[in-house]
């Protein structure tokens, strides 16, 4: 059986990094990917703090692969905006290969931002975010 968001939504921080750290980069995608954010891992606050971000705020990400950029899906109204880079690169969390989303230098906005992700499933993203170098929150990306 595939691990679904649900599935994701229902893990401890150490599962959710255990499942990381056990997968593969897998390719860059390309495509909209729906996204759900996780913040409070483990938690039966983690489906409607998910839901309410999806609905107010991120939305998921927009790949461009061929040319290595992404847009994220933001706001209510669907704005495709604050681009990053994206490419292979050692993942910080466990210095194995990850798809890196690198905004340092595409946006004002969130230039301090690093996200990166491993494929966990098919058509399933898990990723994590970090400010700095400062872990903040787990995502999944669907496609």
């Amino acid at each position: 059986m595939s691990t679904t968001v649900a599935d994701l939504l229902m893990m401890t921080r150490a599962k959710l990094d255990a499942l990381y750290t056990g997968a593969e980069a897998g390719p860059i995608p390309d495509g909209e990917g729906k996204g759900t954010a996780i913040f409070a891992p483990g938690t039966t606050f983690n489906d409607d703090l998910a839901q309410a971000v999806n609905l107010f705020a991120w939305q998921g990400k927009i790949f461009d692969a061929e040319h290595g950029f992404l847009r994220n899906h933001i706001l209510p109204f669907g704005l495709k905006a604050i681009v990053a880079k994206v490419y292979k690169a050692p993942s910080w969390l466990d210095g194995k290969e990850c798809i890196t989303i690198d905004y340092s230098e595409t946006s004002i906005i969130a230039q301090w931002i690093h996200d990166e992700i491993r494929l966990v499933a098919p058509h399933l993203y898990l990723g994590k975010v970090y400010w700095n170098k400062t872990r903040l929150i787990d995502f999944a990306l669907e496609f």
